[in-house]
């Protein structure tokens, strides 16, 4: 959770510049700023400085480029007080900089006048403002910070346009528990992003080129999204099912998501065959471009170091997954029980598809690590029926699938196996293992007089 107290008054008629003082409730992590920024200027953000006010500087730049263009020249941005508290963990990869962002974002709207504020609008632009402190943000965690309802999953698609709706978990028995697990190893995005984060962006955008030069018929052109590098895998997909020889938009019709998914997978390991990744040369060739041209197109947006790109592995990683989530989403909403029986069976269904997307951030997206793989290993043999990094990955937080009955088995088994090994101190150990829940996202409370 995070929460923004704010106060604002508009800025003087005859001042140039607006005012913003910040702080935040641990001041001896993070230490209060307060900055002048010109009414009409550009917020600057310093990417290479890891500091904790860019991010809301990032979602106060989105914002004010979006005011400004609603309301015209005449718009002053009022001077902003603001508190900052929060219990997400900091490169826990529970996604705290999008948690960040779209607080901001959300409270720079309403203390400059917006009283009504589109979700999807508020989403779109938390997405592209934390571009702005140097990292390829995909789009999920700021839907989660904002869609996320009590009490439900949350189902996600940018295709054809962003889209969210909450999904209910079917009762079950033994009763079910999602149990979080903080690692201790600490993974930020913005300083290993060229080596990471990053560099997923790059490699995925650039087998989606590759796949299409390859595979689909000369001269077509993956259709433009609001990703960070403007093409997808889902461009890839979405083209060659349209481009098929002979079919057209027949063919896509008469196959499932999963049959097309399925098929993906299967062209995929067939077309990008060089397990140890592909050079600058080879994929420019591929797709008849200079290496300068390659480079520009792909790396020029955010720095990355890589001599060789692992393609294959990045596309089959995101087309198994989104198969896996497919999976996952019609097994809770088509459950073939009641939840007055035991449904162990069911359990481990969901838990094997947990299990999976670990072995495969593990062995093809490589973002997982030793010390997450341990703790998925430790966590299942306790009893949990699935394990599964989450977030960004390269340390941070895994996410458990657990029969409530066994919590205390799996939290136990951590504590002697992972946790014991390791000096943490009393604030850690509270929360390194947390029962999690789904809760609201985004939200504004108005205080009058003490009383929200």
């Amino acid at each position: 959770m995070l929460e923004q107290y704010e106060a604002a008054k508009p800025a003087a008629p005859d001042a140039k510049t607006f005012r913003i003082r910040i702080a935040n409730v641990e001041g001896d992590k993070f230490a209060a700023k307060e900055f002048e920024l010109p009414i009409d200027g550009e917020v600057e953000i310093d990417a290479t400085e890891f500091e904790w006010t860019n991010y809301f500087k990032s979602g106060l730049r989105g914002v004010l480029g979006l005011l400004r263009k609603q309301r015209g020249d005449g718009f002053r941005p009022v001077d902003m007080e603001l508190l900052v508290d929060g219990n997400v963990p900091v490169g826990g990869g529970l996604s705290s900089s999008a948690a960040v962002v779209s607080a901001s974002s959300l409270a720079v709207m309403v203390a400059n006048g917006n009283k009504s504020v589109d979700k999807k609008e508020l989403t779109e632009l938390a997405i592209v403002s934390e571009r702005a402190v140097g990292v390829n943000s995909g789009g999920m965690d700021q839907s989660a910070s904002v869609f996320s309802e009590q009490g439900a999953a949350l189902f996600v698609s940018f295709s054809p346009e962003l889209s969210a709706r909450p999904v209910k978990f079917p009762p079950t028995n033994p009763e079910l528990c999602f149990v979080v697990v903080q690692s201790f190893v600490t993974s930020n995005k913005q300083v290993t992003g060229p080596i990471h984060y990053n560099l997923r962006v790059v490699e995925c955008s650039m087998a989606a080129a590759y796949l299409n030069a390859a595979l689909n018929p000369a001269g077509v052109e993956l259709a433009t999204d609001a990703g960070p590098l403007g093409i997808s895998l889902q461009g890839f997909h979405d083209a060659y099912f349209r481009n098929q020889s002979g079919s057209g938009d027949a063919a896509a019709k008469t196959l499932s998501q999963e049959e097309e998914l399925q098929k993906l997978l299967a062209i995929t390991k067939a077309t990008l065959t060089q397990e140890e990744g592909y050079t600058r040369e080879e994929v420019a060739k591929t797709l008849n471009i200079t290496v300068p041209e390659l480079e520009a197109r792909f790396m020029s947006k955010l720095p990355v170091r890589a001599e060789r790109f692992k393609l294959r592995q990045r596309a089959a990683h995101v087309f198994s997954e989104a198969l896996r989530v497919l999976s996952f989403l019609t097994l809770l909403e088509r459950p073939v029980h009641t939840g007055a029986t035991d449904t162990t069976a069911y359990n481990t269904q969901l838990g094997d598809l947990l299990n999976e997307t670990q072995e495969s951030c593990r062995d093809l997206y490589e973002c997982s690590c030793p010390e997450l793989d341990d703790i998925c290993a430790i966590s299942r043999a306790a009893g949990a029926y699935g394990a599964r990094v989450t977030g960004a990955g390269w340390g941070g937080c895994s996410v458990h699938l657990v029969p409530a009955d066994r919590v205390a088995a799996v939290t136990e088994a951590l504590e002697e196996k992972y946790f014991a090994k390791r000096e943490l101190t009393p604030e850690q150990k509270a929360g390194a293992v947390v029962v999690s829940r789904p809760a609201t996202g985004s939200a504004v409370y108005f205080v009058q007089d003490g009383i929200n």
